[in-house]
């Protein structure tokens, strides 16, 4: 009967459970043996991935048009009532495949995920995972709608940034309060948001038992290979080794501006406005040309990479473009049934697009390598572990770099590409305060749930944090926005707990550029075999394939910043800024 399933999910997406129920029926009445498992597995996988990529393409619509009210209707039948029924189906094909003793070859690694998943499900659970997704679409909704006048033009505030990078201290200033001041118009909606997804989140810990929200999550994200204190024991490494780099990146920064003190208007972490107060980097002018630029730099780099790029650009995935009503954000995710990435974002021009698409890109190439795998569980974009989701990404930042000047592609001077790969690397090493942040607000949220119900305790921590991390920006006079920054950093809404994976993958990825710089061959083929065993392999293991370590330790963030801040120095050498 799996021959009359649709050939794409565009067909699939127009059904309703009715439909799709019969094909789960099936395959819990098969018998299971060694004959049959295989056979078993493909048909599972095939209405999994249907059922998946009909998820995304919902998704993505609803994110490139907030206002679309027919399609976040669909997206609604599709939370409320397909995914629900698909989950509590799926949890009794687990149960029978666990039943069965049966360990296919290459399943190892996605049994040990079910056994995981299975004593987490709780069916009291099933609407609130659908409410859950409904509190994501009315954050990007708020988010989506906040725009403000600049001298009589609308722009979003993803357009403003091009402003906030401005080498004129005083534009910069300007754009910096306007953002502020919109945003503060949001400030209830986002609150009672961000309560709603408190309360949601500890109750479906409550239903399965276990004593608070952190707990579930790391379940729910089969993190088995470190646990929630041995993300404060990161926390405590950056502060030992890196806060005191981050200082001294600070301070070259302060110098270059020529200030007495740095604002949040000169020194946010991801701002572009140090060098010698020149204007903000614009390495392309239309999307267009951003896209075919990158894909030569691809095809540069390696000619199976370059391809999956050029696939993406010819069969319209790459939804790059700014405007209003356009959810926030960037992603890459995957139509699975079509053995397609896809990837969206919001580009305005600024030299942080062509980063964001880089690092999109990687992700693109993990999904296009982990397609060889058989079955949907070992390649499933949930089955996936983040925190390798993120080195395939992070790393093709760094690999990319020495493409920037390259005159037959065409995107900096050389003098520019010292500057865009000096801005890369120090953002680099103030990223990691800035993760210690947002990873320790998470941990303190949902482990002191009454605690984080209250807006102004929120506040106090953030602020609080933030400035045992980030001690170098002067918030004299701003303590509401300081303490508000929460609120604007969309993935503690929407992907809970999701954070320390950049961290960890950045860590390992500077160990890949390293062993890069001296093998380019050897490293980007271990990369891309890495990527191709999908799940089938733990956490530390994928790390080893592709040539890094999973590292949260004092010693390995120690030597990643010794090896950045000499490369710093040398680009500071080589500049005549």
């Amino acid at each position: 009967m799996f021959d009359a399933l649709p050939a794409t999910a565009l067909a699939f997406m127009a059904w309703r459970w009715p439909q799709i129920e019969p094909y789960f029926v099936d395959l819990e009445r098969r018998a299971l043996n060694d004959q049959t498992v295989g056979a078993w597995l493909a048909d599972w996988s095939r209405v999994a991935e249907l059922i998946e990529e009909s998820y995304w393409r919902l998704y993505v619509a609803t994110s490139a048009n907030t206002n679309d009210e027919e399609t976040q209707g669909l997206f609604s039948v599709f939370l409320d009532e397909t995914q629900p029924a698909v989950r509590a189906v799926e949890q009794r094909l687990k149960q029978k495949l666990l039943a069965s003793g049966l360990e296919p070859a290459g399943f190892e690694i996605a049994l040990r995920n079910m056994r995981a998943e299975v004593a987490l499900y709780r069916e009291a659970n099933l609407p609130l995972l659908a409410d859950e997704k409904a509190l994501g679409t009315t954050h990007q909704k708020i988010r989506g709608a906040q725009s403000v006048d600049w001298e009589g033009q609308s722009l979003t505030l993803l357009q403003l940034n091009a402003h906030v990078d401005s080498p004129d201290r005083g534009v910069r200033e300007k754009a910096w309060r306007l953002a502020a001041e919109r945003r503060a118009k949001d400030r209830e909606a986002i609150n009672q948001n961000w309560q709603s997804y408190l309360r949601l989140r500890d109750q479906m810990a409550k239903n399965a038992g276990l004593p608070d929200y952190v707990e579930y999550r790391w379940q729910q994200l089969l993190r088995f290979a470190y646990t929630p204190q041995e993300c404060a024991d990161f926390h405590a490494a950056i502060a030992q080794e890196v806060v005191p780099a981050a200082s001294r990146v600070f301070e070259r920064r302060r110098q270059r501006l020529g200030v007495d003190r740095l604002r949040p208007w000169d020194a946010a972490w991801d701002l572009h406005v140090d060098s010698a107060s020149k204007p903000a980097l614009r390495p392309y002018q239309t999307t267009d040309e951003l896209i075919r630029k990158t894909g030569a730099i691809f095809r540069r780099l390696d000619p199976a990479l370059g391809d999956h790029f050029d696939v993406m650009a010819r069969e319209g995935l790459l939804d790059l473009d700014n405007r209003p009503n356009k959810a926030v954000g960037a992603y890459c995710t995957t139509y699975a049934a079509a053995r397609r990435p896809f990837i969206f974002m919001n580009a305005v021009g600024l030299h942080v697009d062509l980063l964001t698409l880089i690092h999109e890109s990687g992700h693109a190439f993990h999904w296009a390598e982990s397609y060889q795998q058989p079955y949907f569980q070992n390649r499933g974009l949930d089955y996936q572990p983040i925190e390798f989701v993120e080195v395939a990404s992070t790393t093709m930042e760094y690999l990319t770099a020495p493409y920037l000047s390259d005159p037959e592609i065409g995107f900096y001077s050389p003098e520019d590409a010292i500057r865009a790969e000096t801005e890369h690397l120090e953002a680099a090493i103030l990223f990691w305060p800035n993760l210690a942040v947002i990873d320790a607000f998470q941990l303190w949220a949902y482990t002191h749930i009454d605690e984080a119900l209250d807006p102004a305790r929120c506040d106090a921590t953030w602020a609080e944090l933030t400035r045992a991390y980030v001690p170098d920006i002067d918030w004299g006079g701003l303590d509401d926005a300081l303490g508000s920054g929460w609120q604007h950093k969309a993935i503690m809404f929407e992907s809970p707990l999701y954070y320390v994976e950049y961290g960890l993958a950045q860590l390992a990825a500077i160990q890949i550029w390293r062993q890069w710089e001296r093998d380019p061959a050897g490293a980007l083929a271990q990369y891309r075999a890495a990527l191709g065993l999908g799940s089938t392999r733990g956490l530390p293991e994928l790390y080893q394939e592709a040539g890094a370590r999973l590292a949260w330790d004092a010693a390995a963030l120690r030597e990643a910043v010794r090896f950045v801040t000499a490369r710093l120095d040398a680009l500071e050498s080589q500049s005549t800024y």
